[in-house]
């Protein structure tokens, strides 16, 4: 069943090009979805769901998840909602002053968002990951919500009907670079509301949302990669057949 598309979506998934510094929040290792086609449709639907009403994927089409296994008809029926057409952009309605008006900001384009996210050494999906499932109960941020990735986000927590509320609990530690100063340890989460989903499956879904953008981001990757191994396959076998003709080649002549 599609989700009924939310009125608030997704302000700012991460300011522009801000990247988790390498003393940060430690990254998870996401859920490879490259191969599993259920799994991206759903994330698809999740996006479209939770993320156009705001952000636009402007270099993606609609009709190119029809390398998701979708046909056009499903797409039109259960991912097209405002009138689009199934060749158009994958655009939000919301005019860009609009945006920046009400948020102060035009959230960023989505479309290679997990290229853009990735670092030596975590990957954009990683980043992408472990930022949308620790968000957390702030009283003291605007949209009450606070994130451990990137502290003092802007963008409000839109998944949090699906995941529930949740705290982070502190403790207080000495600070390994002063000397008799302390700090504040990040000691874990607490349930403080549940949600629609329980935790298995909302991790799922973000790993689902997820795996949708890196196959965004670069549909043609796995052709990409599949055709590499053809081209290596070809050469290893030209290479051993001219080894074999340069050898011959060289008998006669001596």
């Amino acid at each position: 069943m599609i989700f009924s598309k939310k009125l608030l979506a997704l302000l700012a998934l991460v300011p522009a090009l801000a990247f988790a510094n390498e003393g940060g929040f430690p990254l998870e290792k996401a859920p490879d979805r490259s191969h599993n086609m259920a799994a991206l449709q759903n994330g698809a639907k999740l996006f479209v769901n939770y993320c156009l009403n705001c952000h636009n994927a402007s270099a993606m089409r609609y009709n190119r998840l029809r390398d998701l296994g979708l046909s056009e008809e499903q797409i039109k029926n259960n991912l097209l909602f405002t009138g689009e057409k199934v060749g158009e952009m994958m655009t939000t309605a919301m005019p860009a002053k609009d945006a920046k008006a009400w948020f102060g900001t035009v959230p960023p384009d989505l479309s290679v968002i997990a290229r853009a996210k990735a670092t030596p050494s975590n990957s954009g999906s990683d980043y992408l990951y472990t930022y949308l499932r620790t968000f957390y109960k702030d009283d003291n941020r605007p949209t009450g919500f606070n994130n451990m990735v990137l502290p003092n986000a802007a963008m409000p927590h839109v998944l949090w009907e699906l995941q529930g509320v949740q705290s982070a609990k502190f403790e207080e530690v000495d600070d390994p670079h002063e000397h008799g100063k302390k700090m504040h340890k990040f000691a874990g989460f607490e349930q403080v509301k549940p949600g629609t989903m329980s935790k298995l499956e909302f991790d799922t879904a973000v790993a689902d949302i997820v795996g949708y953008m890196e196959w965004m981001a670069e549909p043609a990757a796995q052709k990409r990669k599949q055709l590499g191994v053809w081209v290596l396959i070809f050469m290893t076998i030209f290479a051993t057949l001219a080894w074999r003709l340069n050898a011959s080649y060289w008998k006669e002549v001596k």
